[in-house]
């Protein structure tokens, strides 16, 4: 029996049907492409992560991938030999008094946005335009509109799989920067603290709304895509250098640039990830070329791609 074999059934005794094998990626991203982890396991308390640290410690060597709701993820279409952690619905919960805001990792960016709103607490409104969840938003620290998660977090709760141990992180240990951190995928972030300023709802409201808005009217937010696929350059915006260099409707295979916004990339009927990644490949060299400004991507790939 090899080591996957044998964490499965452990696995499997202790946490039953939440433990699955060969699940296709492409039905939990958001640009529906990719192929099979070979163990998806769902997290619904604490101490499922505790005995999944202590299984994977008796096997040793295997690959652990957290998942949120696979927004700015494109799994290679071989899949990811490794398992792929998800947190289930008890870990959305909101809560918090007076100005703060405590969110698990599971609970949408958009909840957080409008649960903040309601309370008068201001410096939440970027995340109404952010599909991703709380977990995924703080290991990335995400951002929009002139915001992003660091701007008031506080702490962060982080099981850390090799040790065992939950650890309360003081946000500048996260070392939280311009779409980063420093937390690795051994490291499970299960929920996230905020002190926010108070401000009047109905301003609240107006700003959150104007978000919204503007993302409905400049992103193609009604097709498979991952958000925004580049980081913006400093000093420029990764989508204005997309557009310049003519590559509005570029298409590789299924995958092509959005003809609404440069610096989405949109998944087609049939297309692969494959394609996703030489899509990508493609226009940073042709922006490289035209301008000599390299693009960092923004979205994460997984797996192999050749």
């Amino acid at each position: 029996m090899s080591a996957f074999d044998r964490l499965i059934v452990a696995l499997r005794r202790e946490m039953g049907d939440r433990v699955r094998t060969n699940v296709y990626l492409r039905d939990h991203t958001t640009y529906r492409v990719g192929g099979p982890a070979s163990v998806l396991v769902e997290i619904e308390v604490l101490s499922d992560l505790e005995f999944l640290s202590r299984a994977m410690a008796e096997e040793g060597g295997i690959g652990v991938l957290p998942l949120g709701r696979g927004s700015n993820l494109v799994v290679a279409d071989g899949g990811f030999r490794g398992v792929v952690v998800r947190l289930g619905p008890r870990f959305a919960s909101l809560s918090g008094e007076g100005t703060s805001l405590v969110a698990g990792a599971a609970a949408p960016m958009p909840q957080v946005a409008n649960r903040a709103a309601r309370r008068g607490l201001a410096g939440m409104e970027f995340a109404i335009a952010i599909p991703g969840s709380i977990g995924g938003g703080v290991r990335m620290n995400a951002g929009a509109h002139g915001g992003e998660v660091a701007d008031h977090l506080t702490t962060a709760m982080v099981f850390h799989l090799p040790s065992g141990e939950l650890m309360e992180r003081a946000a500048a240990s996260l070392e939280l920067s311009y779409r980063r951190s420093t937390l690795s995928d051994e490291e499970i972030v299960v929920a996230a603290r905020w002190e926010l300023p108070e401000d009047e709802p109905d301003e609240i409201k107006r700003r959150t709304e104007a978000n919204r808005k503007h993302r409905a009217e400049t992103q193609p937010g009604a097709v498979q895509n991952a958000g925004s696929v580049f980081k913006n350059p400093p000093g420029d915006h990764a989508g204005r250098l997309v557009e310049a260099a003519e590559l509005k409707g570029f298409a590789v295979g299924g995958a092509r640039v959005s003809e609404l916004h440069a610096n989405f990339f949109i998944a087609g009927q049939g297309a692969t990830a494959r394609d996703v990644h030489e899509l990508v490949r493609q226009v940073r060299a042709r922006v490289y070329e035209t301008f000599g400004v390299e693009l960092e991507t923004e979205i994460r790939f997984v797996g192999r791609f050749e």
